[in-house]
């Protein structure tokens, strides 16, 4: 596919094209910038979600204004590099390490001028705003070149439009939409199980060892191993090693991993680094040329057919399919007691109202304050749909939000607490608990599950996989369930599989795509790779922390690094799914909500209830009961669930 139909595909509206002079426009970056039109795509994205602005459409200007908007960055990462570079230094000294380590490359960097390599940097800088002040104003903060902070038009969270517009739906036409009661339900219609063992979670952090993590590396590399035997019926003598010498075609499983300085991956970096068991550990090169569509990532465990003639590199004819979890099923007794449970006291000889989940992921306000505006715009929405289950995943109180990092904020008036005396937990309270309380009083019978995620200042598990939110210091209402990330988790006989680490944007990071597999929707691949993988965090290692590029005019203040995946490898299996296929993966991201059905499994990403600047979106369920035929009860034999036929989903603007 060439760089023009590519970018008509990503960037037009459906059944339409570009005009030619956006075309042009489009394809200067792409030649000015050296990148590939989905990375354009990516970055436009980005652009869309830093100005904040819903309405924001590709014209002309906005296309003009993109492409300045990428030259500044990089021209102010471009300053920062070369300032770090003429700072005084003292040379008979000892340099100290950096912020970002404290390791011999970084006392390098003490010592030396080393060229700026913004690949990476860039990559993190369009997706962060620097942090409004409102004594401050920098003109190099504008996302535009022609623009100044005083003439940007956003829309902030107060001044909203097409509040509660659906912008994606699944199934629109054959479900409608929630039905509400004139009096609320007062008893739970849905049942909450945990079919994730949450007290292994609550491991002790920063004690990882090298051993364990190379043990854990290694069971994952020989358990694949056994699955692909077993699903492809293969002999133990099929299998080899694929850094030997040797003519005959083997079939090699292990882990895609790249060979790279800065762990980049790329068709020349692709290295199969194999088992102890079955390989010695060693890293093998990969030719992918014989291949016609090929999608890898770091991490990744893949069975791949081929030979190693010349001792230097694996040639793979052929990637073997890595057998899918089963589905999730149910007996067909249990749905009686189920459908009595979701009547509630209605007619009992009528139809159940349908079910009703709503889904977001945080950040719940805004980068400009901490009223917590998107939250309470989300818990009336939930009132007024009587909505049976609500989940939420993090972070709540973010530890990046600018006026939290830099402690810069001011409490509420009415805050119960002396400031000088308040917490982050307090904060928790007032701003999380107490809105929880009153929607609780509102439906009695409404289930809450809240997700915590490593960037959530009150939670003391800093680690993925993550222990649950302390909720007894939270103040939280009986109806909340504090749950662990990932989680798994029964909604009925629904099967809902939950993970608030953004893993999208760390595939996106990792990957290597070509061939055939290059036309596909990326958001499906990705999900795809999920479930196949059987992991909610199946790359290794996670994509490096970027240091946030300072603006003009706050070069005194500390640069810091985001949290990042904060993965500890020690414990990898507690983010595998163990024993079905989900019904439903909540994969919230900060790239753009969709809504997506792979392998029989609704993948969604709800996409963030709160931009920087403005409001942003959640995801609603309406779920209709499941009623065995005859036939399905004389058999006896459990029933998969089929939600994808049964459910109605929305991506709602809040």
């Amino acid at each position: 596919m060439d760089e023009t139909t590519e970018l008509q595909e990503r960037f037009a509206a459906p059944n339409e094209e570009l005009k030619p002079e956006i075309l042009s426009e489009l394809e200067s970056i792409l030649r000015l910038h050296r990148i590939s039109p989905e990375e354009l795509s990516y970055k436009w994205e980005s652009y869309c979600m830093k100005m904040g602005a819903e309405e924001t459409k590709l014209d002309l200007k906005t296309t003009r204004d993109f492409k300045k908007d990428i030259q500044e960055i990089l021209e102010r990462e471009s300053r920062s590099k070369m300032q770090k570079g003429h700072e005084k230094r003292n040379i008979h000294a000892t340099p100290r390490a950096g912020v970002g380590g404290g390791d011999v490359m970084s006392m390098l960097d003490g010592m030396i001028d080393t060229p700026a390599r913004g690949s990476t940097i860039k990559r993190k800088s369009n997706f962060d705003t620097p942090a409004p002040k409102s004594n401050k104003k920098h003109p190099m903060s504008s996302p535009g070149g022609v623009q100044t902070p005083d003439t940007i038009t956003t829309t902030t969270f107060a001044d909203r439009t097409n509040s509660g517009e659906v912008v994606q739906s699944l199934n629109p036409n054959n479900i409608p939409k929630s039905i509400s009661s004139t009096i609320p339900p007062s008893e739970p219609r849905i049942k909450l199980k945990a079919n994730t063992d949450m007290g292994k979670f609550a491991y002790k952090t920063m004690g990882m060892k090298l051993s364990e993590a190379s043990e854990i590396l290694d069971d994952r590399i020989d358990e694949f191993t056994a699955l692909v035997q077993v699903h492809h019926e293969l002999e133990d003598s099929a299998f080899g090693n694929p850094s030997r010498e040797s003519q005959s075609e083997i079939v090699a499983v292990g882990r895609i991993a790249s060979d790279s300085v800065d762990g980049k991956l790329n068709v020349s970096s692709l290295v199969l680094e194999t088992s102890r068991r079955s390989g010695a550990g060693f890293r093998v090169p990969l030719k992918v040329d014989r291949l016609q569509s090929y999608d890898f990532f770091r991490g990744k465990i893949v069975a791949l057919r081929g030979t190693n003639a010349s001792g230097d590199f694996f040639a793979i004819n052929e990637v073997l399919d890595i057998p899918l979890l089963n589905y999730s099923a149910t007996d067909p007794d249990k749905y009686d007691d189920i459908n009595d449970r979701i009547r509630n006291g209605d007619e009992e000889d009528g139809e159940p109202r349908p079910l009703t989940i709503m889904i977001a992921s945080g950040p719940y306000t805004t980068e400009e304050n901490l009223d917590y505006s998107p939250l309470n715009a989300l818990l009336t929405a939930a009132q007024e749909k009587q909505a049976d289950t609500l989940i939420l995943n993090g972070p709540f109180i973010d530890i990046e939000h600018p006026t939290i990092r830099d402690g810069d904020f001011e409490l509420p008036s009415s805050f119960p607490h002396e400031p000088d005396k308040a917490t982050l937990n307090d904060l928790f309270r007032y701003h999380i608990s107490k809105p929880l309380i009153a929607l609780t009083k509102a439906l009695p019978g409404i289930s809450i599950v809240l997700v915590p995620s490593v960037r959530d200042a009150v939670s003391k598990h800093a680690a993925y996989p993550q222990d649950r939110l302390p909720k007894k210091y939270l103040g939280l209402p009986k109806q909340v369930s504090t749950v662990t990330n990932p989680m798994t988790l029964a909604l009925n006989e629904m099967v809902f599989g939950i993970s608030s680490q953004d893993i999208l944007e760390q595939m996106r990071a990792a990957q290597v795509v070509g061939g055939k597999a290059k036309q596909e929707d990326f958001y499906a691949r990705w999900c795809k790779g999920l479930i196949e993988q059987r992991h909610f965090f199946p790359v290794f290692p996670p994509a490096d922390r970027s240091a946030v590029a300072l603006v003009e005019g706050e070069e005194d203040k500390v640069s810091f690094l985001p949290m990042g995946a904060s993965l500890d490898v020690s414990y990898l299996k507690l983010g595998e799914m163990m024993t079905a296929r989900p019904d439903v993966l909540i994969v919230p991201s900060g790239l753009n909500y969709f809504i997506k059905v792979v392998e029989s499994v609704i993948s969604i990403n709800p996409g963030t209830l709160s931009k920087k600047r403005g409001p942003g979106t959640y995801a609603r369920m309406v779920i209709q009961p499941m009623h065995p035929t005859d036939e399905q009860r004389e058999k006896g034999e459990p029933i998969t669930h089929r939600l994808y036929d049964r459910c109605r989903v929305d991506i709602v603007r809040i």
